[in-house]
């Protein structure tokens, strides 16, 4: 499985946790893997743990991006764009086998195919705000 459909897949659950409760995911987690088509045990350990580090740091994610987006709080985004961000972030601040030029155009794509008509320029401007942003001193 490619690093893109693996994202998709990453997306997708992180979505899910708009809709269910953290003791539900779980659950959740393991009937979207037994309804994929020939699950690759190796992709699905990579996909679940990128999801999980990704909902350890939310907390963090969120206040980046209510620091970037005026106007555009999390709690007023729609949720496919809030979850396209939050992958996004999490890739370009916590995981650093992704470049975060890749993490921005992947996280476009994702918008496109699964947001609105605007949420592809939705996200690259966010996005291209959080780039271009000093990086904070972990000590504040």
């Amino acid at each position: 499985m490619k690093r893109r459909e693996q994202r998709e897949h990453v997306f997708k659950l992180l979505f899910m946790t708009e809709f269910n409760s953290r003791e539900e995911m779980p659950d959740q987690i393991s009937l979207y893997f037994e309804n994929l088509e020939n699950p690759d045990e190796k992709a699905q350990a990579v996909i679940c743990e990128k999801y999980s580090h990704a909902t350890e740091h939310m907390e963090e994610i969120d206040e980046i991006l209510n620091k970037a987006s005026r106007g555009w709080k999390t709690k007023r985004m729609n949720r496919v764009d809030l979850t396209v961000l939050r992958l996004a972030v999490y890739e370009m601040k916590f995981d650093e086998d992704v470049p975060v030029g890749v993490a921005i155009n992947e996280a476009v794509e994702l918008a496109k195919c699964f947001g609105g008509e605007t949420s592809g320029s939705f996200v690259n401007g966010i996005l291209g705000k959080i780039a271009s942003l000093p990086e904070a001193d972990p000590e504040e």
